[in-house]
């Protein structure tokens, strides 16, 4: 953190201990509030002492701290929470404010010094149950892939919102997003149906469609979503691209919340793509709360590059951009230096390229030592082989030249299919390992294993990942893999179709189950939260605009206020006459013009109708303020 933060941080914003105390604890939001009991209680803790110690407090000791330490997954929680709510609070990024608040070292930290600690890192598995006594009921040594749900249509991603309703979405190719509740039953109206705008192909290799969906981190609170999915390129008349690589935001509903309000669409960013293959177009939202958008290199050859300069700034690349922006641009303004892309906010930033068909990418749960997270992506050697790779995406690395964590030379002319580093309750030697596979149907796992004793370096090595026959799972995976999902417990998924293109509805969803385990281990049950109306002012209130993930309503243009209810005129509107409509001024009796600025007073056995009309209008104009200030 840089110094100019930490005085805001320690400083700016902290007056007087007394009053400070006083209004961080006041707030209004219900869920904030509970947070900010729980931080108060840990004053009460033989720990405080520890808790609430800061090198600052050397400089400054008069000063008694009123946040504890406190701890990372925790301190962006209750950032997300209650930004909205305690603003004076709030005034630098999650990154920088957990970084002032949060833990720096492995000292006790706010709300971990209440848990006892694991013993052991596999802390969330049965410590009472002999395993050895369970694995020796079972014969095989293999897992099951228990069959979900049928008749899917080209399915690609299974993904989960993180709100506690530990309800599953289902992404199938042609533009439809389905819902599965909590007990895996299918809900009946589509989550998202955006068919119509989605360009698709149902021949082999063909990878248009829709192509990923990621909900903000912060969803259960904004709901917000983004979706990646081609389009024609109608818009786009210049040049011979084949179609257009687009991301959209979207907003839950807020009468359903199983249904996405398909109105709410913000376009966040257009690439244009020459071929239908190494497309990649995955979402996800890393740790520091941005979200990364993978991208193919689109099969672009140098004649591409040569013939159409810009073309290849984005593919192969992982980039990144902050969706959490205040700004209120309008879409589609096309850059001038690169005619084939388009961006409403910022260009993103290139946080890693040199991929070439990327396969999905899967970023850990687990935290590791230093802070960081491992993002694990699978990819092809090159741009015409077959020959697979396992890439650890890092910051600004180009993986032309990088090494690769593993290299897989013999897939069968298939390509891999990238999972997700188990990190679920029901399997303890699955545990820690990345599970992927090929889409012939052949699963795999990374493990990783110390190469001696004398030394702690790790490589990954390759397992096969075996499944069951159908006499002992009950039912057997069959045909190809076609991705990976994960649920909110962390528990794998795999979506899988017929061999045969014909059979369009041949998509089955299936689970991964170690039968070595106990059916129902303590650990996974945790209490569903059913899924919320979204209740915030500015999805209510917000009219003439869309709302930001910040919870701030930003206005269309010739609209103004705080929900966007106030029509603007430019120039304002003279002698007394009101803004009704953008640039649309209504004006008193004796006045006409666009901006009310002629005059047709004179004319006799007015001065009545005059009276009456002027105080029509400033009735409306006193109504007009007032309700901008109501809602």
């Amino acid at each position: 953190m840089a110094e100019s933060t930490q005085m805001l941080l320690s400083t700016d914003l902290v007056p007087a201990h007394g009053t400070r105390i006083q209004w961080i604890f006041s707030t209004n939001n219900t869920e904030c509030g509970h947070l900010l009991e729980e931080i108060k209680c840990a004053r009460c803790s033989p720990n405080a002492q520890v808790l609430f110690h800061s090198l600052d407090m050397d400089k400054m000791p008069h000063r008694e701290p009123d946040l504890p330490r406190l701890c990372q997954d925790f301190c962006r929680e209750f950032y997300y929470t209650c930004r909205g709510h305690i603003p004076e609070l709030f005034q630098a990024d999650v990154d920088e404010f957990c970084q002032y608040y949060g833990r720096r070292d492995s000292s006790l930290c706010f709300p971990d010094f209440q848990r006892k600690k694991p013993q052991t890192q596999d802390s969330n598995y049965l410590g009472d149950v002999d395993i050895e006594s369970i694995s020796r009921k079972h014969k095989h040594n293999c897992y099951c892939a228990q069959e979900v749900l049928s008749g899917l249509r080209q399915p690609v991603a299974v993904v989960h919102c993180g709100d506690g309703s530990q309800r599953l979405f289902v992404l199938e190719r042609e533009g439809i997003v389905r819902i599965l509740n909590h007990d895996l039953e299918l809900i009946k109206e589509p989550f998202l149906d955006i068919h119509k705008l989605v360009q698709s192909g149902l021949k082999g290799g063909d990878e248009r469609g829709l192509l990923s969906l990621a909900f903000h981190p912060n969803y259960k609170k904004n709901g917000k979503l983004y979706v990646s999915y081609t389009t024609n390129q109608e818009r786009w008349a210049i040049g011979p691209h084949d179609h257009i690589l687009r991301v959209v935001e979207y907003t839950i509903s807020r009468k359903n919340p199983n249904q996405v309000d398909t109105r709410t669409v913000r376009v966040l960013m257009e690439v244009a793509e020459l071929h239908r293959k190494h497309l990649g177009g995955q979402l996800l939202f890393g740790p520091d709360g941005l979200l990364h958008i993978v991208l193919g290199d689109g099969m672009i050859t140098l004649d591409d590059m040569e013939e159409m300069d810009g073309l290849s700034d984005f593919t192969g690349s992982v980039l990144r951009v902050d969706v959490d922006t205040d700004c209120c641009t309008s879409p589609y303004s096309i850059p001038r230096d690169n005619p084939y892309f388009n961006s409403t906010n910022q260009p993103p930033e290139i946080f890693a390229h040199g991929i070439h068909d990327p396969g999905r990418c899967a970023l850990d749960r687990l935290q590791r030592d230093n802070g960081s997270l491992l993002m694990l992506c699978t990819d092809a050697s090159g741009k015409n082989t077959s020959a697979g790779r396992i890439l650890e995406i890092t910051k600004g690395k180009d993986y032309e030249n990088e090494p690769s964590v593993y290299d897989l030379q013999s897939t069968g002319g298939a390509p891999l299919v990238g999972g997700f580093i188990y990190r679920g309750c029901q399997s303890r030697r699955l545990y820690d390992s990345y599970v992927f596979g090929d889409r012939n149907g052949n699963l795999r796992i990374l493990q990783k294993s110390t190469m001696s004793a004398s030394t702690s370096d790790e490589q990954w090595q390759e397992k096969p990942l075996c499944l069951g026959s159908a006499s002992s799972c009950g039912s057997t995976l069959v045909g190809h893999i076609l991705g990976f999902g994960e649920d909110e417990l962390g528990e794998v998924y795999i979506l899988a179709s017929s061999k045969s293109m014909v059979q369009s509805h041949s998509g089955k969803l299936y689970k991964l189950v170690d039968p070595k385990r106990p059916h129902a281990p303590k650990e996974c049950q945790r209490q569903v939260e059913p899924p919320e109306l979204l209740m915030t002012a500015c999805s209510r209130h917000c009219k003439n605009g869309h709302c930001t993930p910040i919870g701030k309503c930003c206005c269309s243009p010739g609209w103004e206020g705080p929900f966007c209810r106030v029509a603007k005129c430019e120039p304002a509107c003279r002698n007394g006459g009101v803004c009704m409509e953008p640039n649309k001024c209504l004006c008193k009796s004796g006045y006409s013009g666009g901006q009310c600025e002629k005059s047709e007073r004179g004319m006799p056995n007015d001065q009545e109708k005059d009276g009456i009309l002027d105080h029509i209008i400033d009735m409306t104009s006193y109504l007009l303020d007032l309700s901008s200030y109501i809602v």
